[in-house]
């Protein structure tokens, strides 16, 4: 088993950067692929990034956010580090770590064993 806890959300104004932390514990993190998904409201959750333990930590991100967020993983730490800059009020969602017992980079969400129980990211327009 894995957990996973996610912190840094919280209100920014459009423009402005954020940058969330998801902390695993429980299983050999260095061997998990990771990604960060997200749900606003009234909306499906979707793909935002991941990152894997393989390849030289090779990185994937939706169009909606590729050029301003940055995923990143320190094994040594066992986390995995989302940095979202020039944020949209579109960005406004609950954004959720997730690990998967892959190689690779996962993107869908049934790829993913693990879940974080999310955070809050609001953009002020």
């Amino acid at each position: 088993q894995v957990q996973l806890v996610e912190s840094g959300g919280g209100l920014v104004q459009a423009g402005g950067s954020l940058r969330l932390s998801c902390v695993a514990s429980g299983r050999t993190f260095s061997r998990l692929a990771t990604g960060w998904f997200r749900q606003a409201p009234e909306k499906e959750r979707e793909f935002v990034a991941t990152i894997s333990w393989n390849g030289g930590s090779s990185t994937y991100y939706a169009d909606s956010v590729k050029g301003r967020f940055t995923i990143s993983r320190d094994n040594a730490k066992n986390t995995v580090y989302l940095q979202m800059n020039s944020l949209k009020f579109e960005d406004t969602a609950v954004y959720y770590c997730a690990a998967a017992s892959l190689a690779g980079r996962p993107t869908t969400q049934k790829q993913y064993d693990y879940w974080g129980q999310g955070t809050q990211v609001t953009v002020s327009s």
